[in-house]
C-alpha cells in the first residue's frame, strides 16, 4: 500500500493553512518533517497495511479463479469447434462472451471495492497525522511546516535542528485497522482486460 504521496499531500495541506496568517504577522517560524518517515513509522500503518495485502490477495485470487475457468471454457470449445453443428457453436459462443462480461464485471467491482477499503485503512493514520501537525504548529507558533519527504523536492538542505520529524510521530498514537465491509462496491466498474489468452472465439 503506498502512502507517501498521501503524506505529502497531507503536509502540503498543513503548510498552505498556515501560511495566509503567517504572512500576515510576518512570522518566520518555520519547521519541516519527513513524511516518508512519519508514514513508514505511524503506528498501525503496518497492520493497515497487512490487512490490505491479505484482503488484496483474496481478491486476486477469486478473480484469478474467475480467468482460468474462462480461459479453460475457451479451450474446451476450440478443440471441438471443427465439429461442432452451426447452432451449438453460436450457443457455446454466447455461452463464453457472458462468462467474459461476468469476469469482467466482478475483476471491475473487486478493483472498486479494493481502493475504497484502502482509503478506509489509510484515512484514521492520515486524520491523526493532520490533527498532530496542526497542534504543533499552533502550539509552537509555526509559520510553516514543510515536507522534507516530499516528491516536488522543495527543500535541498535544512537546518537539522527544525526537523521536528520526531516529535511528530512521538504524538502518533496506535490505529487499529477496520474489519473489511462485506456488502461494500457491489456496483460493478469499468471494464478490466480479458485474461492472457482468451479472446473472442472466431465461428
Amino acid at each position: 500500500m503506498k502512502l507517501n504521496r498521501r503524506a505529502t499531500a497531507l503536509a502540503l495541506v498543513i503548510t498552505a493553512a498556515s501560511a495566509a496568517p503567517a504572512l500576515a504577522q510576518g512570522a518566520q517560524k518555520i519547521a519541516y518533517i519527513d513524511s516518508k518517515v512519519v508514514m513508514a513509522r505511524a503506528p498501525g500503518r503496518q497492520a493497515a497495511e497487512d490487512t490490505f495485502n491479505k484482503e488484496m490477495e483474496a481478491s486476486r485470487t477469486q478473480v484469478q479463479k474467475m480467468g482460468d475457468s474462462l480461459q479453460t471454457m475457451i479451450a474446451d470449445y476450440q478443440k471441438s469447434q471443427a465439429t461442432l453443428a452451426a447452432t451449438v457453436r453460436e450457443q457455446r459462443e454466447a455461452a463464453i462472451r457472458k462468462k467474459q462480461e461476468d469476469y469482467q464485471s466482478r475483476a471491475g467491482a473487486l478493483d472498486q471495492q479494493m481502493q475504497q477499503r484502502q482509503m478506509e485503512l489509510v484515512k484514521p493514520i492520515m486524520d491523526q497525522i493532520r490533527k498532530v501537525l496542526d497542534e504543533i504548529r499552533q502550539e509552537d507558533g509555526y509559520a510553516f511546516i514543510l515536507d522534507a519527504g516530499s516528491e516536488a523536492g522543495v527543500i535541498v538542505a535544512a537546518d537539522r535542528n527544525l526537523d521536528i520529524t520526531e516529535k511528530v510521530i512521538a504524538r502518533l498514537k496506535p490505529v487499529t485497522a477496520s474489519a473489511a465491509k462485506p456488502d461494500s462496491a457491489k456496483s460493478p466498474a469499468g471494464p478490466r482486460p480479458a485474461p492472457a489468452g482468451v479472446t473472442r472465439p472466431k465461428p
